[in-house]
């Protein structure tokens, strides 16, 4: 095991912290695989995670929330359709107030959305292109996760639990608020079923198809919130990587977060995976739990 670094915080000097902190990620797998559900993730985690948290336990616990956000969107099945009623889900209301909102025309035809503009002329280069940030956001975040372990480990930590925080609650909410995408209306029209299936949506499907592999399909297949639009995380994950890692980018890197973020945004209404209304609330609360782990943690003095 390796030395404890006396910079760690409380918890995580303790000597039970990483049989607690990595019995999740060898518990759960173990139970997941024992179901017949073969998956490398799991197989991985089983090895990689208490492996972490025994000789590197600094990089590991810098990184813990960010594993606990896998952990918890994996076992969000059991709890998918809890507080959901068709009643309470919102679908064509929301998508009412979008075409109040930013309502266009649509071949000649009543107001509709982006969306519907967007679907009536599919374009295979742009479902490719905003295919980029969908399918690698989540290595973007591990990226920039390690990308400030070499430089600020106090920005590294408050970066990863603002990335649990923004997780737990967008899942709240979609208990509270939920709310059906755009490629639900798409498909379903204005009724709602609570055993409908996650899908990709076709813009993703048709990279898929392009490809030759079902990536998209596989991964987006097996959300456990079908009913969970708003808000979009899809859009604060990226904003949270360049606001955290700004102080240490060089400028041509920061075009590039920024350039990131953005194509994030209009990849989510592009997609058909997000109303506009979603992407801004996915935004505020992105800068809303920035603003409170400041305040709860601030940075040390001299820290950028």
């Amino acid at each position: 095991m390796s030395p404890v670094d006396p910079a760690l915080p409380a918890f995580a000097r303790a000597r039970l912290f990483p049989w607690l902190a990595s019995a999740p990620f060898v518990l759960w797998p173990s139970y997941v695989l024992s179901q017949g559900e073969v998956r490398w993730e799991m197989i991985t985690a089983m090895v990689l995670v208490p492996a972490l948290a025994f000789t590197r336990r600094k990089l590991f616990t810098g990184l813990f929330p960010l594993a606990l956000v896998a952990f918890l969107y994996d076992t969000m099945r059991f709890v998918k359709n809890v507080g959901l009623t068709p009643e309470r889900v919102h679908l064509c209301d929301l998508r009412e107030a979008e075409i109040a909102l930013f309502g266009v025309g649509v071949g000649g035809g009543p107001m509709g959305t982006l969306h519907d503009a967007i679907q009536a002329r599919p374009s295979l280069a742009l479902d490719a292109l905003c295919a980029i940030p969908y399918g690698t956001y989540i290595y973007a975040v591990i990226g920039a996760a390690v990308f400030l372990y070499g430089r600020d480990f106090h920005r590294l930590q408050r970066f990863a639990w603002t990335f649990l925080l923004l997780n737990i609650a967008g899942f709240l909410t979609y208990h509270l608020y939920p709310a059906a995408p755009p490629w639900y209306f798409h498909a379903h029209g204005c009724v709602v079923d609570l055993d409908a299936r996650a899908s990709a949506g076709p813009n993703l499907a048709r990279v898929d198809a392009l490809m030759g592999v079902e990536y998209f399909r596989g991964f987006y297949g097996r959300s456990n919130d079908i009913f969970g639009a708003v808000p979009s995380l899809h859009v604060a994950y990226p904003a949270l990587v360049a606001v955290e890692t700004w102080p240490y980018l060089s400028l041509p890197k920061r075009v590039v977060a920024v350039a990131y973020a953005v194509l994030m945004c209009v990849a989510a209404v592009y997609l058909d995976h997000h109303w506009v209304i979603d992407v801004l609330v996915g935004l505020a609360y992105t800068a809303a739990l920035m603003w409170l782990l400041r305040r709860l943690f601030p940075p040390p003095p001299g820290s950028p």
